[in-house]
Order: C-alpha cells, then sequence, then structure tokens
C-alpha cells in the first residue's frame, strides 16, 4: 500500500478516530477525550488516509524536547500493511521538527506487534511499568527512542 498519507489531525476527523479507538483498544479514549486532544497545546496528532478514508491515527505530547507517544492505532482491515510505520514516521517528523531529542511509550507487554514496530524504528526496552494498564492489570514496557534527531524518514 503506497497511497498511505498522513496528515495532521482536525477536528473532521474526530468521528474516525473515534471509531478506530473503540476498534483498537480495551479501555478506548472517548470522544470527548479525542476531542480535547485538539485543543492540548502539547499534543501533536497525525492520521493516516487511504483513498480520503482515515484508516489510523497516532499521537504524541511533544514537552520541551521529547515526544510521548500516547497512542497509535490502525483500523483493523488495514493492520500488517505499514499504516502504523507510516504514522510514527509521521511522528518523527514532527519531532525533527521541533528540535525533539527523545520519544518515549508505554506499551502492553502482550501486544507483540507494536513492540515490534517501535524496535524497527530504533526504541529500546528500558524499563517496565508493572499493572501499568488499569482493565486488565497488565505491565506495561518502557521504551526510549534517544536519537531522534539523527533518524530520517
Amino acid at each position: 500500500m503506497n497511497n498511505i498519507e498522513v496528515f495532521p489531525f482536525t477536528n473532521e476527523h474526530i468521528d474516525d478516530v473515534t471509531k478506530i479507538s473503540a476498534l483498537s483498544f480495551t479501555t478506548p479514549w472517548s470522544r470527548e477525550s479525542i476531542e480535547k486532544e485538539l485543543y492540548n497545546v502539547f499534543s501533536k496528532y497525525v492520521v493516516a488516509k487511504i483513498d480520503n478514508r482515515i484508516i489510523g491515527f497516532g499521537g504524541m505530547w511533544l514537552i520541551i524536547d521529547e515526544g510521548h507517544i500516547t497512542n497509535i492505532a490502525v483500523h483493523p482491515e488495514f493492520r500488517e500493511y505499514g499504516v502504523g510505520s507510516k504514522i510514527l514516521q509521521g511522528l518523527i517528523h514532527i519531532c525533527n521538527e521541533h528540535n525533539a531529542h527523545a520519544m518515549t511509550l508505554e506499551v502492553r507487554s502482550s501486544n507483540l506487534p507494536a513492540q515490534g514496530l517501535y524496535k524497527k524504528y530504533g526504541f529500546l526496552e528500558e524499563g517496565i511499568r508493572k499493572k501499568y494498564y488499569e482493565d486488565t492489570g497488565e505491565d506495561a514496557i518502557l521504551m526510549w527512542k534517544r536519537d531522534v534527531l539523527k533518524t530520517t524518514v
């Protein structure tokens, strides 16, 4: 799928992002939480499109010189086509534009596909947050990429 395009998240994407969140997460973000990200001064979100259809999204909070990825989700029909990579590349590009030198995130210990995506882009496991996820009590793996400015996308 070479026709995947990544764009900044806007008001017109809220419904699609809410639906993809509900399809992707055990505890999805509410529509209100997603909408609030549009007005959060630290928030940077992107959406992935194919033929004008929103098929994924990702976001982070950019604080000083670090990006903290809050979520990346791809519609189930479009998984394993490189959409997550395009979204992550979009977030890395934003970090480069803002001279952010590092990125971090928490990922479920059971989410091996997501861990593989992050490792592909140079994220390293640097810790565990025990029982981080309230819905299941599952641990989160804390990952960091500390050389963002050296990454070309």
